[in-house]
């Protein structure tokens, strides 16, 4: 009993957490591409400062939007440089679009770093005059007019605001006036957008209003897209609006059969979101990669296919999968995941498996279970685990029964 009253205080005293962190490891799949999107953040904040017109803020989020492994750094690059220019800090600027020439001889952003070159090179040594900045807003203003106007006698002032060196607010607004007119020619130029003829972030919006906007001529340009770029950022955005469009064939094609790894996990995970468990567990069935089956797991997961969860917990060969797969059950927080954990500890006899199901029930709270385990465990090792658990958990039978260990 001694020993036993040592053991309980042990787990009280000494909780190990390095279990705890396994439990949520398969969370850090999700975050595998953290740095990019850290990246993207800060292109983001970058243009609403330009926004607001606040040169040194977008100067300051563009430079560290342009790091390494960014995959818009050459887009970060000619916004940093735009930035400079409207501060006066020509040298700068022309310095920024040289390494942007440099660093990314085949970027689609060379031809408007070349007109905001001469741009610099017109305006040098003038001073920038404060009330030419308000034209922004005023033209705004000018363009949400627009959208009770004649189309055919606005398309072309908005198309060659496009092409302009204006503000990324001003090409975005336009690009929307646009995508929601019923004009032919309107819709011409959303497509030449779409399909990057103009610069790679309008591209990007075009894309996203085609999911949004929806319909069989947008999937089907949406496929075309796909297919035919080579931009891993256009390609995702492509499957965002698929998902947003609920086109789920083209996701499926993609998460089964696309060669970059990461635009297959993408397509899984969206695919998650759009409930598609069943799916998913046909295409692990025939998966090869652990990589790929783990985050086909995930997406089951937020899909809530626990059954399909349940038995690749009981039957996956991969230690590790299996692994992921109950602590994914121990997230499911229902009696049918909780009946699918208690079988399978009694039914294996390994015991890191057995330690995993230990850890699944006490992230489900799984108080009555974890006790009954414990009462009948023989294993030292194992019931030490489940008595660890119980020791954090309040809950008055995991703390009745410690109490009757200490007796």
């Amino acid at each position: 009993m001694k020993t036993m009253a040592f053991l309980v205080l042990t787990a009280i005293g000494g909780w190990a957490q390095e279990p705890m962190l396994q439990i949520f490891a398969y969370q850090a799949n999700r975050d595998r591409d953290r740095s990019s999107q850290q990246f993207d953040r800060e292109y983001d904040r970058g243009t609403h400062a330009l926004d607001k017109r606040d040169w040194g803020e977008a100067v300051a989020r563009f430079t560290a939007a342009a790091g390494s492994g960014s995959s818009r750094a050459d887009g970060a690059l000619y916004w940093k440089a735009y930035a400079l220019a409207k501060l006066g800090r020509n040298t700068e600027a022309k310095a920024t679009i040289d390494e942007l020439s440099r660093s990314y001889a085949q970027s689609r952003w060379l031809n408007d770093a070349k007109a905001l070159e001469v741009e610099i090179a017109q305006a040098a040594g003038k001073p920038i005059r404060p009330e030419e900045e308000t034209d922004l807003d005023l033209k705004l203003m000018a363009i949400n007019g627009l959208l009770q106007s004649d189309p055919e006698r606005t398309v072309p002032l908005l198309e060659k605001l496009l092409a302009t060196q204006s503000s990324p607010r001003l090409r975005e607004r336009a690009l929307f006036v646009l995508s929601q007119s019923d004009s032919p020619k309107a819709r011409d130029i959303v497509v030449r957008v779409a399909k990057g003829q103009y610069n790679p972030d309008l591209q990007l919006k075009a894309v996203q209003s085609l999911g949004v906007y929806g319909g069989k001529q947008n999937r089907q340009l949406l496929t075309e897209i796909y297919s035919s770029s080579n931009d891993a950022a256009v390609k995702r955005q492509v499957l965002r609006s698929f998902m947003v469009a609920g086109d789920r064939e083209p996701l499926l094609t993609a998460a089964k059969s696309d060669s970059n790894p990461e635009l297959r996990m993408q397509a899984i995970q969206l695919l998650g979101a759009m409930g598609a468990g069943s799916q998913l567990a046909d295409l692990y069935a025939s998966e090869s990669s652990p990589e790929i089956k783990l985050r086909l797991l995930e997406g089951m997961h937020s899909s809530g296919n626990s059954d399909k969860l349940v038995e690749i917990a009981k039957s996956e060969n991969d230690p590790k999968l299996r692994q992921r797969a109950i602590d994914m059950l121990g997230v499911v927080r229902s009696p049918q995941a909780t009946q699918a954990l208690v079988a399978m500890y009694g039914s294996n006899s390994d015991v890191p498996t057995r330690t995993r199901i230990l850890h699944a029930l006490f992230v489900q709270g799984s108080a009555k279970q974890l006790v009954d385990i414990a009462r009948s465990e023989t294993n030292p090792q194992l019931k030490k685990v489940a008595v660890e658990q119980l020791a954090h958990m309040k809950n008055k039978e995991a703390t009745d029964y410690l109490v009757e260990l200490l007796k």
